[in-house]
């Protein structure tokens, strides 16, 4: 290997007389002590040298003269392998080699350093030229550039952490352009190319593996913004030609098979038929941290019969007269009641304090006792006995202005109106099609797996049982049960008879003379009176009717009450 020239060193010129030899050693002992080696007349090796040069068999000369040139090959290397201002750091080293060369003209360490630091200093040299081509975006993907500079150096010093960093750089500087080609450009086969010629520098480095996903997040964010903007394009009569660009785009930067654009695709078809959804259609809305809202499904639009017959047995004045509802346009529901995972949400995202966290107690059933009971400390986190309830258990304990507010959040982080179903729509969905006494129809006892309900066949864990219950049935459950494990009705909506009653945006009116006939709310601004619909896991069998209706204060939180919500579509 080509040496590149070491500083010539001058050896300072010291005047020394022989009476002075004696105080001159002890000069040169206590300049060696000090680390004072070579600049300076008064330093150690010039001061042996003089000594030598008057007294050349002199023992002690030689032996501080050795001791210095072992301090000079010691600063050297830790010179050598310091990691910060490298340049500087070689300058001074080969200035000390340089004198320990000079001292040693043949010495073998000297000139194993003298090689050493000509290596450093190439290496240097290219580092620096890869950090300037880096500087200016040459990374040398396709050869040259950075990446060659830097993979010399590790050819010859493959612990080179500069090098390193520098070919980390170059990924990282290849990954930004992927990104660019995918948040930017929307040009997703590129990034792919990108990506590509990353993996080249370091393999499949868990950097790159994060970008890939990074870069999938993309993906997955413009898709769900084509499809959110075609949905909002199909929501127009005039919004066909802006869908259909939009799936092109889609198209274009998805995978094979992707759901998203088979979905906008198929929306395309429906929308002259159904607005820019299907009947029964399941869905659910992104979130601002990008998790999802509740699912929901699509109830069709048409006509049924709300409340009871004239000759309902258990039926009252509250549920009549029967009358026809009209939906011109169907509507989404969640399909099961909120859980506490989703309310949970609400109250972190929001810092809401709902009214039994207020309030500080709420009504639960006591195994005890057998009733219901208000108990201390009990909030919407509780289960129907106080107790925690799980993630995916209903919630309950809260008011019906609790149910408004996580609407009310829900809608601003969706950009869509979310709000408590009207009684009507209640009703509507929890019939799905029959028109019986029951949800399920005309049958005295439901069919198996249908719900949540008091049942002859249920055991409390001390052993009660129902005194009015089913005959006949039961569903493993004493309290409330997992949101969503029992069938769903013929439009998908699980538990809407059973597991708990629900808060509807009605207020209570006595009866339905002059009720909307439109499917809207029946709403007076001001009312405490609401309304709950739905049986529940504690009703008796007359309040599992499907007409069967309730008034209650809009401060009520209790064990057997909780909600579900209501989109536009």
């Amino acid at each position: 290997m080509e040496l590149t020239a070491l500083p010539v060193w001058t050896v300072p010129e010291v005047n020394l007389q022989p009476e002075q030899l004696p105080e001159a050693r002890k000069a040169a002992d206590k300049a060696l002590a000090e680390g004072h080696l070579y600049r300076e007349a008064d330093d150690a090796i010039p001061l042996y040298l003089a000594i030598l040069a008057q007294q050349p068999q002199d023992r002690a000369a030689k032996r501080g003269l050795d001791k210095a040139r072992q301090q000079l090959r010691t600063q050297a290397t830790a010179l050598l392998a310091q990691p910060e201002n490298q340049r500087q750091a070689l300058e001074q080293a080969a200035e000390r080699v340089g004198v320990a060369v000079a001292l040693a003209p043949e010495g073998k360490a000297e000139r194993e350093l003298e090689q050493r630091i000509a290596t450093a200093r190439r290496l240097l040299a290219l580092n620096r030229a890869g950090e300037q081509a880096l500087r200016e975006h040459r990374f040398g993907e396709d050869g040259g550039g950075a990446q060659a500079a830097f993979r010399e150096v590790l050819a010859a010093d493959p612990g080179n952490s500069r090098a390193r960093q520098g070919l980390a750089a170059i990924e990282s500087g290849l990954i930004r352009r992927a990104e660019h080609a995918a948040a930017v450009e929307s040009d997703f086969q590129a990034a792919a190319a990108w990506l590509g010629k990353a993996s080249t520098i370091r393999g499949e480095s868990p950097t790159l593996a994060d970008a890939r996903l990074r870069i999938e997040a993309i993906r997955t964010a413009q898709l769900d913004a084509l499809r959110e903007g075609g949905l909002r394009d199909l929501t127009s009569s005039k919004g066909l030609k802006d869908a259909r660009q939009k799936l092109e785009q889609a198209q274009h930067i998805a995978l094979a098979g992707d759901r998203t654009v088979a979905l906008l695709a198929e929306r395309i078809e429906l929308v002259t038929r159904y607005g820019s959804f299907r009947p029964r259609q399941v869905f659910s809305d992104a979130l601002q941290d990008g998790s999802r809202g509740p699912r929901m499904v699509v109830v069709p639009y048409g006509t049924f019969q709300m409340g009871a017959e004239a000759e309902e047995i258990g039926a009252n004045d509250a549920e009549r007269p029967q009358h026809a509802v009209r939906f011109d346009r169907g509507f989404a529901m969640t399909i099961t009641e909120v859980t506490v995972a989703d309310f949970r949400r609400f109250v972190e995202t929001a810092k809401s304090r709902p009214r039994a966290t207020r309030r500080g107690h709420s009504i639960v059933y006591d195994e005890r006792s057998g009733n219901f009971i208000r108990r201390s400390g009990v909030d919407w986190q509780s289960d129907y006995n106080g107790l925690k309830a799980a993630p995916n258990s209903p919630v309950m304990h809260v008011s019906v202005r609790d149910a408004e507010a996580y609407a009310a959040w829900l809608s601003e982080q969706t950009g869509r109106h979310y709000r408590l179903p009207s009684e009507s729509e209640f009703e509507y969905a929890l019939r799905a099609g029959s028109q019986g006494r029951y949800p399920w129809g005309r049958a005295s006892v439901p069919p198996e797996n249908t719900g949540n309900f008091t049942g002859s066949l249920d055991v409390s864990p001390s052993g009660r049982h129902w005194n009015n219950a089913f005959i006949g049935y039961g569903d493993g459950f004493w309290g409330t049960a997992p949101v969503g494990i029992f069938n769903a009705n013929p439009w998908g909506l699980h538990d809407m008879a059973g597991n708990l009653s629900e808060w509807v945006a009605d207020c209570w009116h006595a009866s339905y003379r002059r009720a909307p006939a439109d499917g809207a709310a029946w709403y007076n601004p001001g009312c405490r009176q609401r309304v709950i619909r739905g049986g529940n896991w504690a009703n008796a069998p007359e309040q599992t009717r499907a007409a069967w209706r309730q008034s209650q204060d809009s401060d009520v939180t209790s064990a057997r009450i909780g909600f579900r919500l209501v989109r536009g579509i």
